[in-house]
């Protein structure tokens, strides 16, 4: 048994803070169990006295309750929630559900009274949700603890979608949306303050729980992410569609942006592509994930593939959807010459394209719209045909014929989608979603949950594996210059050219001469990481004369630029003609571990934002679909006649970086090679900045 089951699935409740006035929280909480006929056991509990709280017997201690609770629900005030908490578990309780504020979120002091009732449970082995918390619903037990209001004009319909969500706020105005378009909920659940239960934990019970369909969450933040990872991956495993809305776009703060990686992988960046590699979906809108939650659950899958056919009666609404359909990525296949002829066969005055335009005349004829349908779902391997039939579910006895027709296609046809876009009653709406067919009134909202359905499909094709047990290894220390940064990358198995650092302009002559002309020249101080922006490096240095001056200059440069920095000396190094300039990074996100980065490289990587992000550890495979994100890899495979670059050398690169981070995830916060130069043969490492964590 999961250990969530006791909190989503109890027998019996003690309600600590009842209250005999419906309306005060207390009273509220208890009311709503009542009406929704929760057929558990239900216990007030109030300190007052009373024998008899709303018509049931009341107590004045969870002690004196003659039989055992499986979970205790606190609503008193703060003061009084360790005392009663420390009752509970005396009790024997399964869980404690805290929906009184007044903790973490208010400070310190706070904090510290949560930790307090966090260590009480974990000690005892009793689950904890909140504090802080809106409570919960359990549709199909009618389990509704929540003081939430949305209660007093809207009652929950039993069905597949379950929400868990960090903010009450959300919850409420989601489970309120939801319910308004008849949606079917099993269960919702406000986490608060997550001092023990988190969402993540609730997305893993959702994703053993029967009953539960598609999931929907929402995140501030996450403390455990690869909790979350395992989580959603687990959800993905069992064929459930996750949506999760992520608010509150975080930075990593002013040293992590230091680096180029540090500026471009910024936390909510990070979420994102967690999201992706688990098979979940971010919608932009409650809105959207409501419409992904209700495609999901009427179509009883994600699409078959991501091939769409669009049957209209106009044009206009088929262009519409065409732009939508390229915008997510769709594809829309010609129609066969076997359908192209079926079309012209059935309506001479059709458009025999894809979109299908049928023109307004298919409604004179005896079963046009379903005729139609079936042309492109027998021709052509579409995995989801939409039917714009404009307002004709608005007449619900005239269209019960074309609803019987289509089911009869649903049969026929059972590895194909249909998705109708048109004006239609909620009588012939709930008729064609009993049959698995989708209504919306909306093009564009159809198209844009299709495609997301699409998108978690194509997901699951390539999901992230969670690393093993890491290996401990040597600490990092000397990596504060490029040259030490660099020497460090080349025994990670990364290229770099041979240099050096001279103190003197004698010894940058000397050393340009055994390496041969022409040379680069760069200023070296651990205090100076973008050294382009001060005119701290010289290229094509083609003598002797030219490398001294170079010296002189960059010296200079520095001292007049960042007075303070200590100096090396400058760093003399073969000058490399050719080739595409692409970035490699690290940033090891604090929630997530190490992140790999690679995108078009250069002084203006940040401008141009041409950069793809993925979780350590690599795969040759997740590499190549790194680089494959990224629109100026067309530049590594030859453009407009230019010779191909070396794709490979860059996956080889990226698999190693990505190991050296995950073995030095604990010491590193993040790396930095730009430019990477990648010629016809080969990759090598041009500059490179390694930063350590600050407390190393």
């Amino acid at each position: 048994m999961h250990s969530l089951q006791p909190v989503f699935v109890p027998q019996s409740v003690a309600i600590i803070g009842a209250s005999s006035d419906p309306d005060r929280i207390g009273g509220r909480l208890l009311r709503f169990l009542l009406e929704a006929k929760f057929e558990g056991a239900i216990y007030p509990i109030n300190k007052s006295g009373a024998t008899e709280i709303q018509g049931l017997p009341a107590y004045g201690s969870v002690l004196d309750i003659p039989g055992s609770v499986d979970q205790a629900v606190v609503v008193v005030p703060a003061p009084g929630v360790e005392s009663a908490v420390r009752e509970s578990i005396a009790k024997g309780v399964r869980c404690v559900v805290v929906l009184t504020s007044g903790f973490a979120e208010m400070g310190d002091e706070g904090r510290e009274a949560q930790d307090k009732l966090k260590a009480m449970c974990r000690d005892a082995g009793v689950r904890m949700l909140g504090p802080n918390s809106l409570g919960l619903l359990n549709v199909e037990t009618r389990y509704f603890a929540t003081f939430s209001t949305a209660l007093y004009g809207l009652q929950p319909r039993s069905g597949s979608i379950s929400l868990a969500t960090q903010s009450g706020a959300f919850g409420s105005c989601a489970y309120g949306m939801a319910t308004l378009r008849g949606l079917g909920l099993s269960k919702i659940i406000a986490t608060g303050n997550e001092a023990d239960i988190d969402v993540a934990e609730c997305i893993d019970y959702l994703a053993e729980d029967p009953e539960t369909k598609v999931i929907c969450a929402a995140l501030e933040s996450c403390r455990d992410g690869q909790r979350l990872r395992a989580a959603l991956l687990k959800a993905a495993a069992a064929g459930k569609p996750v949506l999760v809305m992520k608010v509150g776009r975080t930075e990593l703060g002013a040293a992590a942006a230091s680096t180029h990686t540090g500026s471009l992988a910024g936390n909510d960046a990070v979420f994102d592509v967690v999201f992706q590699e688990c098979g979940a979906y971010r919608p932009n809108s409650i809105e959207e994930m409501l419409d992904i939650a209700y495609y999901c659950t009427v179509t009883g899958r994600l699409p078959p593939n991501q091939a769409i056919g669009i049957i209209t009666g106009s044009g206009g609404i088929g262009v519409l959807m065409a732009d939508h359909a390229g915008d997510l990525g769709l594809s829309m296949p010609a129609l066969t010459p076997d359908a192209v002829a079926a079309s012209k066969a059935l309506l001479p005055f059709a458009v025999a394209a894809n979109p299908l335009d049928m023109t307004a005349q298919v409604t004179s004829l005896p079963d046009g719209v379903p005729r139609t349908i079936e042309i492109m779902m027998a021709h052509g391997d579409y995995g989801t045909v939409f039917a714009y039939l404009a307002h004709s579910g608005l007449a619900p006895a005239r269209f019960a014929s074309t609803i019987d027709r289509l089911a009869e296609l649903r049969i026929q046809y059972p590895h194909q989608d249909l998705v109708l876009v048109m004006l239609s009653s909620p009588e012939s709406n709930e008729k064609l979603e009993a049959i698995g067919i989708p209504v919306f009134a909306d093009p564009t909202r159809a198209m844009v949950a299709m495609g997301a359905a699409a998108r978690m499909a194509d997901r699951r094709n390539n999901l992230y594996t969670l690393p093993g047990t890491q290996a401990k290894v040597s600490a990092l220390k000397d990596v504060g210059t490029e040259v030490a940064a660099k020497n460090v990358l080349k025994m990670a198995g990364l290229s770099v050219l041979p240099e050096q650092v001279c103190s003197t302009s004698e010894a940058a002559v000397k050393f340009a001469a055994e390496i041969g002309f022409p040379v680069v020249a760069k200023i070296a101080s651990a205090d100076i990481l973008h050294k382009t922006e001060m005119g701290g490096v010289l290229l094509n240095l083609q003598d002797a004369a030219a490398v001294k001056i170079a010296f002189d200059t960059l010296i200079s440069r520095a001292q007049l630029h960042v007075p303070t920095a200590r100096l090396d000396g400058v760093l003399i190094t073969p000058m490399v003609k050719g080739g595409v300039e692409t970035i490699l990074g690290v940033q090891v996100d604090p929630t997530f571990g190490p992140m790999i980065l690679y995108g078009a490289g250069g002084t203006a990587v940040e401008l141009f934002r041409d950069v793809a992000l993925a979780s350590a550890p690599l795969t040759t495979l997740r590499a190549q679909a790194l680089v494959n994100q990224v629109r100026s890899t067309a530049l590594l495979r030859g453009w407009r006649g230019s010779q191909p670059a070396d794709e490979s050398a860059v996956i080889d690169a990226l698999c190693r970086l990505s190991e050296f981070a995950m073995a030095h995830a604990d010491q590193l916060q993040s790396i930095d090679i730009n430019p990477m130069l990648v010629q016809q043969k080969g990759a090598v490492c041009l500059d490179a900045v390694i930063t350590l964590q600050a407390d190393l």
